[in-house]
């Protein structure tokens, strides 16, 4: 799932393009994608874009009328752009925004169908799909201990968790957690006050060093090899394989749709976390798929 540097890079080559531009039209090819029926997908159309924001891992796109079109890409999701009026080819094709100097295609990959759109008016309809997470980047010291130590949680579930850090995903926790040599496992309330700080400035650091390299890897072109597996990773995506800092081999454990990837040696004082053993952890922790971690947040408003 693209993750803060992946929507911020995305962002940012979206506003050299449709910044400015009129929305000629809105093209849906898959009946799962639209989720909200007020206000109708219509009013997006013929309306000058004015601003892009990011909201967790969602992109918001602002219409002068007031309108807002949040795309949430979700684990598959993908955009690209593209020559105006692009071919839109299901099943893969979901959408298709027609601007004057270009479409902005938006992909997904697999059959889940995962990804959404909603259409919402106002502030008042953004806050109402925000998780309510807050953004590390902005934070202090003080307001990221609050959050991490609010619930007793593992660290892997806490910086996921969209209610209570906003952006932060799969792969970029576990290279989070390498950089700060803590366990995935450990829980938040029995952290000491210098592994929150640890931690703390390395989440801030890695985040801003990502952004940085993934706007330098797209440069002028639209970033279109947005993926969580990339060779300058750590320890996600890299099983088996040594790790950087100390060789030991990155080990993996599972548990449904969620992977977590460490180094045994740096982060679990030599100790492999069991499959079993994670998997009877995380069932009380840690939601079993991308949607029940939504139903959570929509939860908490």
């Amino acid at each position: 799932m693209p993750e803060l540097p992946d929507i911020v890079v995305y962002i940012e080559a979206l506003e050299k393009r449709i910044l400015g531009k009129r929305l000629e039209a809105v093209r849906i090819a898959s009946p799962f994608l639209l989720r909200t029926a007020t206000p109708p997908l219509s009013e997006a159309e013929g309306k000058t874009v004015l601003r892009l924001r990011r909201l967790g891992k969602r992109i918001c796109i602002g219409l002068e009328n007031g309108i807002w079109l949040v795309l949430h890409l979700m684990i598959a999701g993908r955009l690209h752009w593209k020559k105006r009026g692009a071919k839109l080819s299901p099943p893969r094709g979901l959408a298709a925004f027609d601007f004057p100097n270009g479409t902005l295609l938006w992909t997904e990959a697999g059959s889940q169908k995962r990804a959404s759109l909603h259409v919402v008016a106002g502030e008042e309809g953004l806050a109402a799909l925000d998780p309510g997470g807050i953004e590390v980047l902005d934070s202090g010291l003080n307001e990221f201990s609050t959050t991490l130590t609010s619930a007793n949680h593992t660290l892997k579930r806490a910086l996921t968790d969209p209610r209570l850090f906003s952006g932060i995903g799969n792969a970029y926790s576990d290279e989070i957690l390498f950089a700060a040599q803590l366990s995935p496992l450990a829980m938040t309330q029995k952290l000491k006050p210098e592994e929150i700080e640890r931690l703390y400035n390395v989440a801030r650091q890695n985040l801003t060093q990502w952004t940085e390299r993934l706007r330098q890897q797209a440069g002028a072109d639209f970033p279109e090899n947005v993926t969580a597996f990339r060779p300058e990773m750590a320890v996600h995506g890299r099983h088996k394989e040594p790790c950087p800092r100390c060789q030991s081999k990155i080990q993996r454990v599972r548990y449904a749709a969620n992977e977590t990837n460490y180094c045994p040696t740096c982060q679990t004082k030599g100790r492999l976390l069991a499959d079993r053993a994670l998997s009877r952890l995380l069932r009380e922790d840690w939601p079993r798929t991308p949607e029940e971690l939504e139903m959570l947040a929509r939860e908490r408003r």
